[in-house]
């Protein structure tokens, strides 16, 4: 079992920026593909970002594409989403996740494991 606690959400201005971050534990981090997704109500879990295991190979939704950095720090178990430049249409409750098999991390499907999930809110 993987355990997955997000932190970092809160209300901020668009134009700000934001820093998630997301700590792991029960597995060896490093063999963990990890990944960002985020939701509003009724809607699907929409794909934000993803890293490899070893954070070589890094993927984007393009809405998000040179405003987002994700990241991580496999000596603190924890993967990061810099967020910058937000805007009103970034609000949603984010999701981190991790996946053993990692061999899709752009898709929901691809997790074994999920977090809590915190709220981001953009105001205009």
């Amino acid at each position: 079992q993987v355990q997955l606690v997000e932190s970092g959400g809160r209300l901020v201005q668009a134009g700000g920026s934001l820093r998630l971050s997301c700590a792991a534990s029960g597995r060896t981090f490093s063999s963990l593909g990890m990944g960002w997704f985020r939701q509003i109500p009724a809607k699907e879990r929409e794909f934000v970002s993803a890293i490899s295991r070893s954070g070589i190979s890094i993927f984007y939704a393009d809405s998000v594409k040179g405003r987002f950095t994700i990241s991580r720090n496999n000596a603190k178990n924890t993967v990061y989403l810099q967020m910058n430049n937000l805007k009103p249409e970034d609000t949603a409750v984010y999701y981190c996740a991790a996946a053993e098999t990692a061999i899709n991390l752009r898709a929901p499907g691809g997790y074994e494991y999920w977090g809590q999930g915190t709220q981001v809110t953009v105001s205009s």
